[in-house]
């Protein structure tokens, strides 16, 4: 960090900043200019605590970090992509996957003729929404443990390992057995005692942006979970409130080709929330593929119209068969694959 001084503090205001920093585990660095002095201070910010509460003393005017804040999951940290390995799949690699299934589960003849239907036309992961938070109580609220026994049959069924979401620390221990990526969504992207103890189940963990959430933000919710033992985070990027009401959300494409930039994390692409309508999924689709996302996850239902819940931003069976053909010369161009799930 920069610790810059007032203007012409004094000599022994300039020793004093100098013995705190030594004090909280840096080496001082001083340089000198013609109104104000800087110290450079060095060493390892993960270790030691942080010169941000110098900024407390009277003849420091500001500290300045020049390292991300997100040290465990930036570039900095590591140059190379995290590959998150999943059963057979790894994401962060040159396969482009696409994660796919109901928003809620609702029933076992719902889930597995969709599952059936989304393994057939591509789809290497099943997303399904067994613990569902809504905004209103009053709305479906998901099957809860009987959902993770119809997602168990479906990954059976299908060998398509499952993405669901956990909004609960105490759901941890139903969905152990069952889901293969741990879901932690919007609401709950900055809700650190949670991320924490996802963090200690050891699953690989798909993160979504908060709704309000900066960058930073997003990714500092990466950290915690990097910090608490688990690097296998997949980002989300799934649309952020804004003034438009013409979409669900606003789906911040720039996000991703920025977190592409800064962290080492894969970075996938929620076109159904963002949307909020199935007629944008195809061109949304298409834009996250041509900025570097590294897969997609999509809401389909068999029939939509009668969903529990999202029902106008899923996708039936036939169409999202045409969009995974639609999106496969992107893919391609963009110099990834596709890889075709065979199913039992």
């Amino acid at each position: 960090m920069i610790i810059v001084l007032t203007p012409h503090s004094s000599d022994d205001q300039i020793r004093h900043v100098e013995d705190n920093v030594r004090q909280l585990g840096y080496e001082p660095h001083v340089i000198r200019g013609v109104v104000r002095t800087v110290i450079a201070a060095v060493g390892d910010e993960t270790t030691q605590r942080s010169l941000e509460i110098l900024a407390g003393l009277p003849m420091v005017e500001k500290v300045i970090p020049i390292q991300k804040r997100y040290k465990l999951v930036s570039r900095e940290a590591s140059a190379e992509t995290t590959r998150v390995r999943v059963g057979p799949h790894e994401i962060g690699g040159p396969v482009f996957h696409v994660m796919a299934g109901p928003c809620s589960v609702e029933s076992r003849e719902q889930t597995l003729s969709t599952a059936r239907a989304v393994a057939k036309a591509g789809a290497t992961f099943l997303r399904g929404g067994a613990f569902k938070p809504r905004t209103s109580p009053y709305d479906f609220q998901g099957l809860g443990n009987e959902a993770l026994d119809i997602l168990r049959e479906a990954r059976e069924a299908t060998g398509l390992p499952v993405v669901s979401e956990v909004i609960r620390e105490t759901d941890l221990p139903h969905m152990a057995d069952t889901v293969d990526i741990l879901q932690i969504g919007a609401r709950n992207a900055l809700n650190y005692s949670l991320l924490e103890a996802v963090a200690s189940a050891h699953k690989p963990v798909l993160l979504k942006r908060g709704s309000s959430s900066t960058v930073e933000e997003w990714l500092l919710a990466a950290e915690y979970l990097a910090k608490n033992g688990n690097p296998n985070v997949i980002l989300c990027e799934r649309g952020i409130r804004t003034f438009e009401k013409a979409t669900r959300n606003t789906l911040d494409l720039s996000a991703v080709a920025l977190a592409k930039l800064e962290c080492n994390l894969p970075v996938i692409v929620d076109p159904s929330h963002a949307a909020g309508r199935h007629d944008l999924i195809k061109a949304l689709s298409c834009a996250a593929i041509a900025v570097g996302a590294d897969g997609l996850i999509v809401e389909v239902h068999e029939h939509p119209e009668e969903a529990c819940s999202d029902g106008p931003q899923q996708l039936t069976h036939d169409q999202f068969s045409d969009l995974m053909q639609a999106i496969q010369p992107f893919v391609v161009a963009a110099g990834r694959r596709l890889t075709i799930t065979k199913t039992p």
